[in-house]
C-alpha cells in the first residue's frame, strides 16, 4: 500500500468504512432477523388467545386501540405498568439522568419531552449544553493526560524500555484499568442487584453507555418493583457514572491516538509527507514528557503543570 497514490487513499478509506457498514448489517440482520420473527410470532399468537377468551366482552377493536395507546406513550417512557417507583418520570432524579444523557450524547431513548416547550428547551439546551460539556472533558483531559504521560514515562526509565513499547504498554495498561472499573466492576454490581438480567446484558449496558450508543433497552432498575428511594439513587449513581466513565473513556481513546502506529496509520490516509518526530515518538517522546524532564533526586523539585 506505501505505493498507492495520496489522492486514492481516502476513498480507499471510504470504500472500506462501508464496507464494515454493510459486514456488520448483514451480520445483525443474521442474528437478530430470527429471534425478532419468533418474538412477532409468539405476540400474534397470544393477541389471538386473549381475542378468542374474551373477545366476546370487548368491542372489536378496541384491544388494539388500547395497546396503541399503551405504545405510543411508552415511546416517551409513560407507562401505566410497574409501580410506584417509576411513576415519576420526570421527578428531580429522572430529569437529572435525562439531562445527563443530553449532554454525554448517550440518550437511552427511555424519556422523551412531550409539550413542545419541552422539545424546544431540549434543542436549545443540547446546542449551548453539548460544546460546554465538550470543552470541559478537553480541560480535564489536558489535565489528566501528563499525570498519565509521566506514569509512563517512569515506567519506561524503571525497566529501560524503548518509547514506543512504552507507549504501547501504557496504553494497554489503562484501557484494561477502564475495563476493569468502568465496565467489569459495575456490571457485576448491576448483575447482583438487578436479578432480570444476565451478566451478558450488564456489562452491554455498560459498555453501551460509556460508548455513547445508548440504545435504552436495558435501563437499571426499571420493572423490577425497587424502592422509590432505592430507585432515585440508583439514578444518582448512574448520573455520576456517566460522568466520570465518560472522561476515563476519553482518556483512553487519547492514549491510543497518540500510539505512534496510530500516528502513522492517520499520517497515511491524510497526507503523503513524512513523519515526524512527534509521530514517530508518541506520548512518550513529546518534549514535555520525555525522560528527561523527570528531575534527578538531588535536583530541585521542578513547578508542576498547570491545567
Amino acid at each position: 500500500m506505501g505505493a498507492l497514490r495520496p489522492w486514492a487513499r481516502f476513498p480507499l478509506l471510504v470504500v472500506a468504512h462501508l464496507l464494515a457498514l454493510g459486514i456488520g448489517a448483514v451480520v445483525f440482520q443474521t442474528l437478530e432477523g430470527p429471534p425478532a420473527l419468533q418474538l412477532q410470532a409468539k405476540l400474534r399468537a397470544e393477541l389471538a388467545t386473549f381475542q378468542v377468551e374474551y373477545g366476546a366482552c370487548l368491542p372489536p377493536g378496541a384491544l388494539e386501540e388500547l395497546l396503541g395507546t399503551a405504545l405510543a406513550a411508552q415511546v416517551h417512557g409513560v407507562s401505566s405498568l410497574g409501580n410506584g417507583s417509576e411513576a415519576g418520570n420526570w421527578d428531580l432524579p429522572s430529569a437529572l439522568l435525562f439531562t445527563a444523557s443530553i449532554l454525554t450524547t448517550t440518550g437511552y431513548g427511555y424519556m422523551a419531552p412531550l409539550s413542545a416547550g419541552g422539545k424546544a428547551f431540549c434543542m436549545v439546551y443540547a446546542a449551548l449544553g453539548l460544546p460546554a460539556s465538550l470543552v470541559l472533558l478537553a480541560t480535564l483531559r489536558r489535565c489528566l493526560m501528563p499525570l498519565l504521560c509521566r506514569l509512563g514515562a517512569w515506567g519506561a526509565s524503571r525497566w529501560q524500555l524503548a518509547p514506543a513499547r512504552a507507549a504501547l504498554l501504557q496504553a494497554a495498561g489503562w484501557g484494561l484499568l477502564v475495563a476493569a472499573i468502568f465496565v467489569l466492576l459495575p456490571a457485576l454490581v448491576l448483575w447482583g442487584l438487578q436479578g432480570d438480567c444476565s451478566l451478558l446484558e450488564a456489562v452491554y449496558f455498560c459498555f453501551g453507555s460509556l460508548s455513547t450508543i445508548g440504545l435504552g433497552d436495558l435501563l437499571p432498575g426499571r420493572g423490577r418493583g425497587l424502592h422509590p428511594v432505592l430507585y432515585h439513587l440508583g439514578q444518582l449513581a448512574l448520573l455520576g457514572y456517566l460522568l466520570l466513565g465518560l472522561l476515563a473513556m476519553l482518556l483512553v481513546v487519547e492514549t491510543f491516538s497518540e500510539l505512534p502506529q496510530a500516528r502513522a496509520l492517520v499520517k497515511f490516509f491524510g497526507s503523503s509527507g513524512p513523519m515526524t518526530a512527534e509521530d514517530q515518538g508518541g506520548i512518550l517522546g513529546q518534549d514535555d514528557l520525555a525522560l528527561s524532564t523527570l528531575a534527578p533526586p538531588a535536583a530541585a523539585p521542578q513547578q508542576a503543570p498547570t491545567c
